[in-house]
Parts: C-alpha cells; sequence; structure tokens
C-alpha cells in the first residue's frame, strides 16, 4: 500500500495486476491513453466488445465483452490495480462495482453520471456557481408546454442523455418547432437551452488527483463545422487573457466540486458580448486536448495517467505553439470517390512541423473521426500558417 493509504502501489514494470492498468472503452481516446501507458512501462488491459477498436489493437490484453459483463469485469479487476474509462457513456454502475471490490478507479463513477445527463451537468454548474445558459429540463408533454412558456425560444433542444459531436440535437425557432422535434427525438428526456448570441468556443483541460492536487493545460480556442470539432488552436489567438484566467477559475470550481479525480474537459461559449457560459464537460481526455502529444511535455493522457495511479500531477508545459485539425472519414472520399482511398499523407508530411495521428480505424465512413494532424511552431502564426497549407493540400476550408 501506499503510506497512509488504502490505494494499493501502482507502478511501471511491477508483475501482475501492480504493473497494469484496464480502460473501458476501445475507441481512439483509449488508444492514445494505451500509447501513453505503454511508453511509461505499464502494461494495459482494455475492455471493449469490438475486437476490431482501435485500443483494443493497441493493448496489451484485450478482453472482448460488454461493459458490464459479470466475468469480464471480474477479470479485469484481477489483471489491473486500476481502472479509467475512454468516454463516459460507460455504464457508470460497472465503475461502481470496480470500485466496491478494492480496484482503484477514476473517473468516479459519480462524476461519471453527472456527465451522462445534460440536466445534471447544468445542476452541476449552478452549484459550482459557473454560468450556463438558461434552460428548461423536459420530461414529458407537460415540460414541453412549461418550456415553451419561459422565453427560452429559439433554442436547442438536446437529447438528457447519449448525444455526442451534434448528434441528439435539435435548433427550434418556435412552440409548434418545439413539440415536433421533442416528438422527432421519440419523446426521451431532453434538456431546451436558449440559443445564444456566439463569438467564440473554448475548452479547457484539468486534472485533479486523489490528494485534491489540481492543474491544467492553456486554455484552447476551438472551431466546430456541423457540431464536430474541427480545428483547435494554442494559445487561444481571440481569447482576452481575464476571459481565459474565468475559464480555467471555472473548469477548477467544477472539478472540485465534483470531487473529481482524473482529466476533465469543460467546453464554455465566449458570446458576443464577452460573457463566458459553460456548455458541456465530459469526465475524460478530449479531442481538443489532442495537440498536447506534439505541444506540452506532459500530454492529457499522461495526465489521465498520473492521477489514475497516485503520481505527482505537475502544471504542464507548452513548448511549441500548435494547431490541431481532425481528420474525418469524408477526406477517403475525396471528389465524390466511391471506394475509400487515402488522402496524400507526404504531401501534409512534407510540410515542417505536421505530426500524423491516425487512429487504426478499419474502415473509412464520412463523418467519422479517422484522425487528427498537428501542426507545431515556434509561434502561433507560424503555426496557422502552415496548417492552413496542410488544410489547402487535404481539400480542407480555411479558418
Amino acid at each position: 500500500m501506499l503510506p497512509g493509504s488504502s490505494v494499493p502501489r501502482i507502478g511501471p514494470g511491477q508483475p501482475g495486476p501492480a504493473g497494469a492498468v484496464g480502460v473501458l472503452g476501445g475507441g481512439q481516446l483509449g488508444r492514445m491513453f494505451v500509447h501513453a501507458a505503454q511508453a511509461q512501462g505499464f502494461r494495459v488491459v482494455v475492455l471493449e466488445p469490438d475486437a476490431a477498436s482501435p485500443a483494443a489493437a493497441a493493448a496489451d490484453v484485450h478482453i472482448a465483452a460488454p461493459y458490464d459483463d459479470d466475468a469480464a469485469l471480474a477479470a479485469l479487476r484481477d489483471q489491473c490495480a486500476a481502472v479509467t474509462t475512454e468516454f463516459e457513456n460507460v455504464p457508470a454502475l460497472a465503475l461502481q462495482r470496480l470500485a466496491e471490490e478494492a480496484c482503484v478507479v477514476s473517473p468516479l463513477a459519480a462524476a461519471v453520471q453527472v456527465c451522462q445527463h445534460r440536466a445534471r451537468e447544468k445542476q452541476c454548474f449552478q452549484r459550482a456557481a459557473v454560468p450556463c445558459a438558461p434552460f428548461a429540463v423536459i420530461d414529458d408533454e407537460a415540460g414541453v408546454a412549461a418550456a415553451q412558456a419561459m422565453g427560452l425560444l429559439p433554442g436547442i433542444l438536446k437529447t438528457a442523455t447519449l448525444g455526442y459531436d451534434g448528434k441528439g440535437q435539435v435548433r427550434v425557432a418556435s412552440a409548434s418547432q418545439l413539440a415536433n422535434a421533442w416528438q422527432a427525438l421519440r419523446g426521451v428526456p431532453c434538456v431546451l437551452e436558449q440559443q445564444l448570441p456566439l463569438q467564440l468556443e473554448i475548452s479547457v483541460i484539468v486534472a485533479r488527483g486523489r490528494d485534491g492536487a489540481m492543474v491544467h493545460l492553456p486554455v484552447q480556442q476551438n472551431l466546430h463545422r456541423d457540431g464536430v470539432l474541427a480545428v483547435t488552436q494554442v494559445p487561444a489567438p481571440d481569447v482576452a487573457p481575464a476571459t481565459a484566467q474565468q475559464a480555467v477559475a471555472s473548469a477548477l470550481a467544477l472539478a472540485q466540486s465534483l470531487g473529481h479525480v482524473g482529466v476533465l474537459c469543460v467546453e464554455f461559449f465566449v458570446l458576443a458580448d464577452g460573457r463566458l457560459v459553460a456548455n458541456e464537460m465530459a469526465p475524460r481526455p478530449h479531442n481538443s486536448g489532442h495537440y498536447s502529444i506534439d505541444a506540452c511535455d506532459l500530454s492529457q493522457f499522461d495526465l489521465q495517467l498520473h492521477s489514475l495511479v497516485g503520481w505527482p500531477l505537475r502544471r504542464p508545459r507548452q513548448h511549441s505553439a500548435a494547431v490541431m485539425i481532425n481528420l474525418m472519414g469524408d477526406l477517403w472520399f475525396a471528389a465524390g470517390a466511391a471506394q475509400a482511398q487515402p488522402p496524400d499523407w507526404p504531401a501534409v508530411l512534407a510540410l515542417p512541423g505536421v505530426h500524423l495521428h491516425l487512429y487504426g480505424k478499419t474502415q473509412a465512413r464520412p463523418g467519422r473521426k479517422m484522425g487528427h494532424i498537428t501542426v507545431t511552431a515556434d509561434s502561433a502564426d507560424q503555426a496557422r500558417a502552415v496548417a492552413l497549407q496542410a488544410a489547402a493540400r487535404l481539400g480542407l476550408p480555411g479558418f
């Protein structure tokens, strides 16, 4: 045990469970965590139903089973001293069971449950005194009628659970549109948010240890297209220092309020009048933090590992300006091609400071995240200039 605690000693290169960590989930976030953990000497066990998933392909051991499978959870517990998750839509009860059976778990099930439900998430914002858009919770037809009377239109109707990357969201401008949209979403519990005049979208990634220590990455400026992150720039070129400080303070307050252990990403809107409101949060690494692999001395996945195994958290240092561009499956179907063809990677990699990350997904599909590139440079202007060249060579719009 660690001195003065009930947490088992976890360290790289140790035999058995003491030298292994586990991941619930097999996507690209899990894959990048696997790489970070393996680089620091840990073996990694991934629990994921899909045998062809990106994280499973990189893991030392793959348990192919549903996340709530009793035998699979027991095998994960027996092989690992600590377990994390790569996305928030795993069953929180699975995390709770692991924690109850003496396995170190991060993030905690309670934090995951909050982030799995938009209404609970909004209430968490309010408890932490972090401003968010005016909203109403809609559970039934009476809730639709009540929301119509609250002056929140035009607004965005979002399913309370399972919505991400623009999914489960409908813009509504009138009472009739709201009623129709709720029916189109099959009458599931929803949150209606008032649509606000936006200037920018930004995010902050923080990490919190079991001892309450907290660190954060720099504020990230994000551009979304069709509800999906397209570009992240760091340093954030259009964010005032006071706004950046407020965003960091709010993200830290939310991590503290949740009692969160691990990495937490909080997305914010900067409104046209300069006010800052929280949009949503994720109790895990985030697409907007991928640049940290190449531009910082500690990536968001290093922070995830360190907080999981109880290593000291130190504030990451950004050593290079960076621009991250998402690579969607549409790029494999350039000019309307019927068959998927890889983009011209040599043309992109010929540019200075370009780092290519592909996620090992076996099939490209339009709208599917296949990878990203990060451009690093001595200055933000240089990084942006090269990133624009890379985007042009890939046939992507500028920013």
